[in-house]
């Protein structure tokens, strides 16, 4: 088996990327602290073709020589937005007709694997911080929750390791079409 080259892969270009259809879908990063996870959230926003990634309170913000480091350059191509609050980035995006998830261990969370899209209705993802997650104003303001089960002795995964799993999932469930 050959690895594919960079040409191969057919790849588009910034500025092909900006124009092409997106993924209804937006992760909102709720007080990430580590330049890193923000950085490799939006490489995983562009991998997915994601509508944009809302950069909210502490979360760093381009340019950011470590955020660069992860996102590759994503920044660039994902449309991307600072809100010093959470909460006014939620209100925007139920005005605006989305629903809001956010990603985290709630009383009466929906299993990941049992979530399904409806069709036509545009999705937003709130990712929260480190070490305590998603505020619980933010998550009181949301529509509902998304959580990953997990077997093992730990409680939590990476932020930037859940927010690819569960954006690839809304992605699938999105986008049956480029599968």
């Amino acid at each position: 088996m050959k690895k594919r080259t960079i040409e191969e892969m057919n790849r588009l270009s910034v500025e092909d990327f900006k124009k092409s259809v997106k993924t209804p879908l937006i992760a909102v990063l709720d007080q990430v602290r580590s330049a890193h996870n923000a950085g490799s959230v939006l490489r995983t926003a562009d991998a997915f073709r994601l509508e944009a990634v809302y950069l909210c309170g502490i979360t760093p913000t381009p340019p950011d020589a470590d955020l660069h480091k992860t996102a590759l350059g994503a920044e660039d191509s994902v449309r991307w937005k600072h809100y010093a609050d959470t909460l006014q980035a939620v209100e925007e995006l139920h005005a605006a007709g989305y629903c809001v998830l956010a990603v985290e261990q709630c009383e009466r969370s929906t299993p990941l694997q049992a979530f399904a899209v409806e069709p036509g209705k545009p999705y937003a993802l709130v990712l929260g911080h480190e070490v305590t997650g998603v505020q619980q104003a933010v998550v009181d303001a949301c529509d509902g929750c998304l959580e990953i089960p997990q077997a093992g002795t730990k409680h939590s995964l990476n932020v930037s390791v859940a927010g690819g799993i569960v954006l690839w999932e809304l992605f699938k469930q999105l986008n049956p079409q480029a599968l």
